[in-house]
């Protein structure tokens, strides 16, 4: 009985349907209906039957679907497991960064700790950073970048950097005449802002409801630059931080600051207490500290 069969009756249980099933696994549903023919030979069971709503799993097949989805997960787990030990072993980097951190340490930051450790393999993968972290706590990856506040009995939390988060808008907007703002002040607004895979939406929005309304959201995006774009067309308002607005800067806009509270952009790079030191994970968080403390210095130019 192999992991591959019984993500197979899994599928098709899921899907009640053979023929369905074989969409999502690309395979013939000839193919699909051996290995099940294989399983109930195995166990010497029925696992299924059909009505006219589709396949049914009978007891035994209720069963055997509790062991397999024990069984996937458990190997799994497993295969994490094994990746972890593999990277620590062979000096393996695995990092997931939200989008924008990457700007934020410079891709020659990453170049240059290539270039000076070319025995370690480094991979990198960019999501929205709500992804980041929960993909990090499915235990992908050995070293994270994220935004937000972060469970500090759980990982080794490193800030990297904080921004205030501040109101973006055309400078022929009446809101530009202001020096600071408050979160009222977006009341009835069109509103640009990163979608609810991002911090930053889920931080605005509940400034917004605290102060009793709902912001009015026109798009939803997947980054800074288009947010950036619709200001510059004096289409809406949007919120910004200074190292991006910088780095994008259009003649036009102003950014605001806001004076009713902490409107935070906190940078921080994560690993786990539980595993076992991986020395190029260690090399990587102490370039990654010095070279921020370089552009602090003003020795590296962002």
């Amino acid at each position: 009985m192999e992991i591959r069969d019984l993500k197979i009756f899994l599928m098709v249980a899921e899907k009640k349907s053979i023929s369905g099933a074989s969409k999502f696994l690309y395979m013939t549903p000839q193919g699909i209906s051996k290995v099940l023919k294989k399983l109930e030979e195995e166990l010497q069971c029925q696992l299924y039957s059909r009505d006219p709503s589709g396949i049914l799993l009978t007891e035994s097949g209720e069963r055997f679907r509790d062991y397999a989805r024990r069984e996937i997960e458990a190997y799994t787990e497993l295969e994490k497991d094994i990746l972890r030990i593999e990277q620590r072993q062979k000096k393996e980097v695995d990092l997931l960064s939200a989008y924008g951190i990457l700007r934020l340490v410079m891709p020659d930051c990453i170049t240059t700790f290539r270039d000076r450790h070319p025995d370690i393999q480094f991979h990198y993968r960019e999501y929205p950073d709500l992804r980041v972290e929960e993909l990090f706590a499915e235990r992908e990856g050995n070293v994270a970048f994220s935004i937000g506040e972060f469970d500090e009995e759980r990982y080794h939390v490193t800030l990297l950097e904080s921004f205030p988060i501040k109101l973006l808008v055309n400078e022929s907007h009446p809101l530009s005449r202001k020096e600071t703002v408050t979160i009222e002040d977006m009341k009835d607004e069109p509103l640009y802002i990163e979608s609810s895979q991002f911090y930053i939406y889920h931080l605005i929005t509940e400034k917004c409801r605290q102060a009793g309304f709902e912001p009015k959201i026109v798009f939803q995006t997947s980054g800074f630059s288009l947010c950036h774009k619709m200001v510059s067309a004096n289409k809406g308002i949007s919120v910004a931080v200074d190292f991006i607005y910088e780095d994008m800067k259009k003649s036009g806009m102003k950014l605001i600051p806001f004076s009713d509270g902490i409107y935070e952009w906190k940078a921080c790079m994560l690993t786990r207490k539980e595993e076992k030191e991986n020395e190029a994970v260690r090399l990587f968080g102490e370039h990654i500290v010095q070279w921020l403390d370089k552009i602090q210095k003003g020795e590296i130019k962002r």
